[in-house]
């Protein structure tokens, strides 16, 4: 229980989480900060070996819901969820599939926004293990070093491909881009739908969850409107 306390950085008493139980909490989103809860023995285990585990792992789950994995169509199943687990749509939890950026001079001297919009992503709630997924804008104007237009897809992804928070992946997507660009000068909106709203619980299809971040020069006024109107919204 110290253990959770730590992580969650507030306190639990007894099964209760500042005064509610998780039962009340329900499906009530849990944003305890701007890492990734990860143990500190997260990368101890190769890949190799955690799918092998994990295969093990999901395998005991099927036989518990009573599916039969001696079934042509479902005795690969394991070994494929561990596959697409650790490769795919986990794989931002690995540092070393951090993507590689390289800057370069802003030599054509452009210095208004530039904005990166609709960013395809995908990834999982963290709090039922189903699919969040929708568009990310992004905008940044340069402090005098530019990046390529593919490697800000590419950090987008990095940090969707980890069980998520949407204000979380918002706030580390605005973060990772400060550093690199070495700029506060930043925006980052992400207009999503989470199946943990819309397959399951309430089952509302309609709704989708707006979170945005707003660095510099973004946080006046007239910069907001601006940035909207590029993206029309």
């Amino acid at each position: 229980m110290k253990h959770l306390e730590t992580l969650l950085n507030f306190p639990i008493n007894g099964n209760k989480l500042n005064g509610f139980s998780f039962d009340e909490i329900g499906d009530d989103h849990l944003y305890t900060g701007i890492e990734t809860p990860l143990n500190q023995d997260a990368f101890l285990l190769s890949d190799d070996e955690k799918k092998e585990k994990i295969s093990d792992l999901f395998a005991q789950i099927m036989q518990v819901m009573g599916l039969d994995l001696t079934d042509d169509s479902l005795k690969g199943t394991p070994e494929r969820v561990a596959k697409m687990y650790i490769d795919e749509i986990f794989s931002g939890l690995n540092p070393a599939n951090k993507p590689k950026i390289a800057l370069f001079d802003n030599k054509y001297q452009y210095n208004q926004m530039l904005v990166e919009k609709n960013i395809q992503f995908y990834s999982n709630c963290e709090h039922h293990f189903v699919p969040i997924f929708g568009k990310v804008h992004v905008a940044y104007i340069s402090s005098g070093k530019v990046i390529g237009l593919s490697k800000i897809n590419r950090i987008v992804q990095y940090f969707a491909n980890r069980p998520q928070v949407q204000e979380r992946l918002t706030n580390q997507i605005a973060r990772e881009l400060a550093e690199v660009l070495e700029t506060e000068d930043i925006a980052v909106i992400i207009d999503a739908k989470h199946l943990c709203v819309a397959s399951r619980g309430i089952k509302d299809d309609s709704s989708a969850t707006v979170t945005s971040y707003y660095g510099g020069a973004f946080n006046k006024p007239e910069k907001i409107v601006e940035l909207h109107n590029y993206l029309n919204l």
